[in-house]
């Protein structure tokens, strides 16, 4: 096969068999140029390299320079490079290289010269010091401890081959193990107690630094050896001198052990607190200082000192055990307290009958109150009880800005503190407010949008209430985003982080589920919680939310923070000095991150040497418009408006989300029947949107359920302004005035409703009852009139002008009849036409309305329309004006179904009335004019038939 053939199977996918011998075609220029397998080409390359073939340096070149174009990073392309020689460097480099050298080992010569003139590291062996210790042997001072020890350690040696094993007795090497651990049964290791007392400092003033560290740290290895073999007095004389030479938190922290196994409390706490003053939070003082407050019986301060150690080490095992041991006696010092305490008699005011059983003394009572016992302080007998599972609430805040997840400053170890009506108290929520804060505040009345929570007591002794708005918007977050939000907030700030943690996690499972999209808002949940979760001790989770929140908004200064302090308490010193160094970036005034670079710098430098800056991560750049400590330019009127423009959107985008949310919750309060709460919310609505109708008719319907009728009629009349056709607005109105007894307007809603929908039933039923309820409020207004004294009557003179004799009534009875036939006002049209009606003159009539402009005559009617005028008034029509003028006649009808009162009154006429109706609108639709149609007489007809 030639090399093209095997190229070109090789191009086609054809499998090459890479165990098989390269042939000596394939070692060609042209074959290597075409070929594109890498591991074929690597082959080749081993081969040209081994020389079996022959050596061909330009061959060699060619192919790794192929092999490069294909694969950069191959493994056969990398070389080593050659040692450097004097050789390859030049004269200059080589001389200083040289001179450095000769400078080093002068100094150091000098450096040891100067070492043996001075007469301190003599003196320290010359002294009577305790043998070193070792796992097996001590060095004794003298000939006879020395024959002891090799008596002692003169044991059968062990056998070195099979044969020897073979002979072992195992058994009997057991006994005898036996028997010497019987006698000798866990003997500290040897106790030179014959030797005179250590000195406890040594002067290293005048060493170098370097060589007072290391004689520092010889003595500290002599301290742990002797606390090793449990003689603690010479432990503690060794770490003694340790710090006379060179004070280190480690030989602080292993002589307060030493002193706590001698018993030593006072002397222990002294360098617990020294060493939390080299580095607060340190995890073995604070242990150690826990143990010694709980052997001086200050559980309490023992176990805020275990909490924080668990706040940086969850899974500790030893202040697990000793917090559980705390608790237990907490609980026991508790129990007795209890068993202490007294009886204590209140006497207050109380409104009584003479006629209770209870004996009155001066209006007094006498009632058995319990008595609180007062614990670090004295306390009030009227003061709330602490709940006993307050956890972190009773902590002293850290700073002045630490109360709230906001805060920006370092968590720093708090000392214990105590004191007469101690401060710590208003930091404390009894069991009232925090059942109000998990259940949303509680109920709510109509003006519910803020709450006030007492959040605990003044140091002066009176109470300090705090307004606390739940309900405050929250960024384009929802209502109960909000709400979950606010509440989260709340108990941050008065210690309770893990019921806080629990809000801001709904919060943002809740974000999540409702679709929004406000990064800013996510960015400062996952702040929030991570803020907690850096309370909690749980640095982890905490480094996650920072990260997210990043994620979402970066160069946010808050999680960046928080996650340079979880780095920290995780010993992840690199991280952490690139998140405070970003910090710095992005506002220099950060004195927290200051502090922070400082101390982590020190670590670096002890760890990693003086290349410390090599080995961290890259610091990002921070950009200018994130910098806060830089002065911003000032933006043109285009990014003003622009900007102006976004706030409004984001303003109406919150209050449309805000008021969705509000609505939606009264809708929910109606369907659980909660009316009353459902008003707060619909009234918070209308606040935002003043002119939303449906928010009316609902507001309307909670007030017909609280039978405030007066109410839901003023909400109805609003809708109907806004919407003059809403349907639900009449019906809900009517509902309110047959509420308020006004069965005229009621039924006039009600007939409103049929006509535009009369599939409504439940407007049928309510008409018919309505109906009833009219007839009888009639018959007992008549039944009343008839059944009172008779009231003088006005007399008024009806004169007859301009008619004929067709009241023969009137004339036979001799009356002097006077019609005004054109009156100026309703009461004196009334008049006239109440005399035309008691006497039946429609002639009268008739010359009343000739005379009256049609368009007056709903108003001159509004205040005495009744079925009996209604039917005059058409017998009127009929018989006297239909042939003089139907234009007026049909004017006239068209004008006087407007009337208020007129549907109610068309309701109460009975079958011969409406057929005297029908026969007016007969004749006048046969009546031929130029001011109507047939049509227009027949649509007219619609609304009176």
């Amino acid at each position: 096969m030639t090399a093209e053939e095997f190229v070109s199977l090789q191009n086609q996918g054809a499998v090459i068999d890479y165990n098989g011998k390269v042939p000596v075609e394939h070692l060609d220029y042209g074959y290597i140029e075409k070929c594109k397998d890498v591991k074929y080409l690597e082959k080749i390359l081993k081969v040209l390299r081994s020389g079996e073939e022959g050596i061909y340096p330009d061959l060699i070149s060619f192919c790794e320079t192929r092999l490069e174009l294909l694969d950069p990073k191959n493994r056969l392309l990398i070389t080593d490079k050659p040692v450097t020689t004097a050789a390859s460097l030049s004269k200059d480099e080589w001389g200083q290289i040289v001179d450095d050298l000769k400078m080093w080992q002068e100094e150091s010569k000098k450096t040891e010269d100067s070492l043996k003139h001075q007469p301190l590291l003599n003196d320290i062996i010359k002294e009577n010091i305790p043998p070193i210790r070792g796992s097996n042997q001590s060095v004794a001072f003298n000939k006879d401890i020395q024959q002891k020890q090799n008596k002692n350690h003169c044991k059968r040696p062990l056998p070195r081959d099979y044969q020897e094993w073979d002979k072992f007795d195992v058994e009997k090497e057991c006994e005898q193990i036996d028997s010497n651990s019987s006698t000798t049964s866990d003997t500290p290791a040897i106790v030179n107690t014959g030797l005179s007392k250590l000195r406890t400092t040594l002067d290293a003033s005048f060493l170098a630094e370097r060589e007072q560290l290391n004689l520092a740290t010889r003595e500290k290895d002599k301290g742990n050896e002797a606390f090793r073999a449990k003689d603690y007095e010479e432990a503690m004389a060794y770490y003694s001198r340790s710090i006379s030479i060179l004070p280190t938190i480690i030989a602080h922290n292993n002589r307060a052990q030493a002193e706590i196994k001698l018993k030593h409390w006072n002397n222990a706490m002294k360098d617990c607190q020294r060493v939390l003053k080299m580095e607060p939070g340190n995890i073995k003082a604070l242990l150690r200082r826990a143990t010694v407050y709980t052997n001086t019986g200050r559980f309490e301060t023992a176990a805020e000192d275990l909490r924080t150690v668990l706040k940086q080490e969850p899974q500790n095992p030893a202040a697990l055990k000793l917090l559980s041991e705390t608790e237990l006696k907490l609980q026991d010092e508790g129990m007795i307290k209890k068993k202490r305490k007294g009886k204590k008699i209140l006497i207050e005011e109380v409104d009584g009958d003479d006629g209770h059983n209870e004996k009155r003394q001066g209006g007094l009572k006498a009632c058995p109150v319990e008595r609180i016992q007062p614990q670090g302080g004295e306390v009030s007998p009227a003061a709330p009880a602490q709940s006993p599972d307050m956890g972190n609430a009773q902590k002293r805040p850290h700073g002045k800005g630490d109360s709230s997840p906001h805060s920006d400053t370092h968590h720093h170890h708090h000392t214990p503190w105590r004191g007469k009506a101690s401060s710590a108290d208003k930091y404390k929520v009894n069991h009232e407010s925090k059942d109000k804060v998990a259940n949303g505040a509680g109920k709510r009345g109509s003006n519910a949008s803020a709450q006030e929570d007492q959040i605990g007591k003044s140091p002066a002794g009176g109470q300090a209430k705090e307004t606390v708005n739940l309900d405050a918007p929250c960024g384009a977050l929802p209502l109960p985003l909000s709400r979950l939000k606010n509440e989260g907030n709340l108990l941050f700030k008065n210690g309770q982080f893990a019921d806080a943690l629990q809000k801001y996690s709904q919060a943002i499972q809740g974000y999540t589920d409702s679709g929004i999209d406000s990064p800013e808002d996510l960015c400062i949940l996952y702040s929030n919680r991570a803020a907690c979760y850096l309370k909690d001790g749980n640095s982890q989770d905490c480094i996650q939310d920072c990260t997210k929140a990043l994620e979402l908004q970066p160069f946010s200064l808050k999680p960046l923070l928080r996650r340079a302090m979880a780095y920290e308490s995780l010993e992840h010193y690199r991280k952490a000095y690139v998140d405070y160094k970003t910090v710095l970036q992005i506002d220099m005034s950060v004195q927290a991150a200051h502090d922070s670079v400082n101390r982590i710098t020190r670590l670096l430098i002890e760890q990693d040497g003086a290349d410390w800056r090599d080995k961290l991560p890259e610091i990002p750049l921070v950009p200018l418009s994130a910098q806060q400590h830089r002065r911003p330019e000032q933006p043109s009127e285009e990014v003003l408006q622009a900007r102006a423009d976004k706030a409004k959107r984001d303003a109406e985008r919150r209050a449309e989300v805000q008021f969705s949310a509000l609505k939606q919750e009264g809708n929910d309060y109606v369907k659980n029947g909660q009316h009353k709460d459902a008003v707060g919310k619909y009234t918070e609505c209308l606040k935002l949107k003043p002119e939303e109708c449906a928010v009316y008719t609902n507001r309307a319907l909670c007030y017909l359920k609280l039978e405030q009728f007066a109410e839901a009629k003023q909400d109805c009349d609003a809708a109907l302004k806004l919407e003059p056709t809403n349907k639900k607005a009449f019906y809900r109105r009517a509902m309110a005035n047959k509420g308020l007894k006004d069965y005229l307007a009621c039924s006039s809603d009600l007939q409103e409703v049929l006509h535009q929908d009369p599939n409504v039933q439940e407007a049928e039923k309510e008409l018919e009852e309505v109906t009833m309820l009219l007839r009888q409020s009639l018959a007992n207004a008549n039944a009343n009139s008839n059944a009172s004294p008779a009231k003088p009557r006005k007399s008024v003179p009806i004169t007859e002008v301009d008619g004929e004799e067709d009241t023969p009534s009137a004339h036979s009875r001799g009356e002097n009849i006077s019609i005004n036939i054109k009156p100026s006002n309703a009461y004196e049209f009334g008049q006239a036409l109440s005399a035309a009606c008691c006497n039946g003159d429609t002639q009268a009539c008739a010359e009343l309305l000739a005379s009256t402009p049609p368009q007056t005559l709903p108003r001159y009617l509004s205040t005495q329309l009744d079925g009996q005028t209604i039917i005059f008034l058409m017998n009127t029509m009929d018989s006297h004006l239909l042939q003089r003028d139907p234009g007026l006649v049909y004017h006239h009808l068209c004008h006087l179904h407007t009337a208020d009162r007129f549907k109610v009154a068309l309701m109460l006429l009975e079958k011969d009335d409406r057929k005297t109706m029908t026969q007016l609108f007969d004749h006048l639709s046969a009546t031929e004019s130029s001011e109507f149609t047939k049509n227009d007489v027949q649509n007219l007809a619609n609304k009176y038939i």
